[in-house]
């Protein structure tokens, strides 16, 4: 999986027009269907691309489903178009959020997961812009709402970040603490971060500023993860960190 080398972090706002999805792809369970996970690819890649890395993981009891995000005008880039699930600017915790974009993202990935049976386990993961994105959605599910202030629908068990960052950490430790209910589902979901000590995209420290904003705001059940060495990409042992992780926290039968 490749992606744009160029500052990720909170974006700067552009004029909007109708948002459109791109093509969602589904990896069936090759076992008994356990849990479903969205996973969400990074800037300027697709679904397909994150559907073939994940067909090869040993978890035959989860059933991914991997959205393409649409195609809108990034700051990062100059105003250049392509897949991006908000607009980005500099890496900065000075410029403002894409509350638009990333409203309209996390309630397009909450929908995907909302007909999945009762029984199921859901939870959402990412790359890069995805791991943003699996962040924010975190943060919605513990407040029981977007930003815009429409209710959240699901109830997530399990949240992935690889190479990542938190958006809206400025305001969320504020927003969680004066609310009870929002501090017990907070402290309910487990979070998996993973950075790469050598990412020159996304900054480690990035990662290790999200992971403590988490922490301090009520998310007990943090993880964070870091890999010696490691640019904005992922490996195989860091995916295979990723296949115990959700083996342990999601009690899946018969994988590995």
């Amino acid at each position: 999986m490749s992606y744009a080398h160029s500052n990720m972090g909170s974006g700067s706002r552009t004029a909007r027009r109708t948002i459109e999805f791109g093509r969602t792809h589904v990896v069936k369970p090759k076992g008994q269907h356990q849990a479903t996970i969205i996973w969400l690819h990074g800037l300027n890649d697709n679904g397909s691309s994150s559907s073939q890395l994940l067909e090869s993981l040993p978890l035959p009891n989860i059933k991914w489903i991997c959205p393409t995000a649409p195609t809108r005008p990034v700051a990062s880039l100059g105003g250049f178009s392509c897949t991006a699930w908000f607009d980005v600017g500099e890496l900065s915790e000075d410029v403002p959020d894409d509350w638009e974009g990333l409203d309209a993202s996390a309630a397009h990935i909450a929908n995907l997961l909302s007909t999945e049976p009762p029984d199921v386990k859901v939870g959402i993961g990412g790359f890069s812009m995805g791991a943003a994105m699996a962040l924010y959605s975190a943060t919605c599910f513990a407040l029981g709402r977007y930003g815009n202030g429409n209710p959240y629908p699901v109830n997530l068990r399990a949240v992935i970040g690889l190479s990542g960052w938190l958006p809206g950490s400025r305001i969320l430790r504020n927003k969680i603490e004066g609310s009870h209910e929002a501090v017990r589902r907070a402290a309910s979901l487990p979070i998996f971060l993973c950075h790469g000590s050598c990412d020159d995209v996304v900054p480690y420290t990035y990662g290790e500023k999200s992971a403590h904003c988490l922490s301090s705001a009520g998310f007990r059940y943090l993880t964070l993860k870091s890999f010696d060495g490691l640019g904005h990409f992922t490996i195989p042992r860091e995916m295979n960190e990723v296949c115990n992780w959700l083996i342990a926290r999601l009690g899946l039968e018969g994988s590995r």
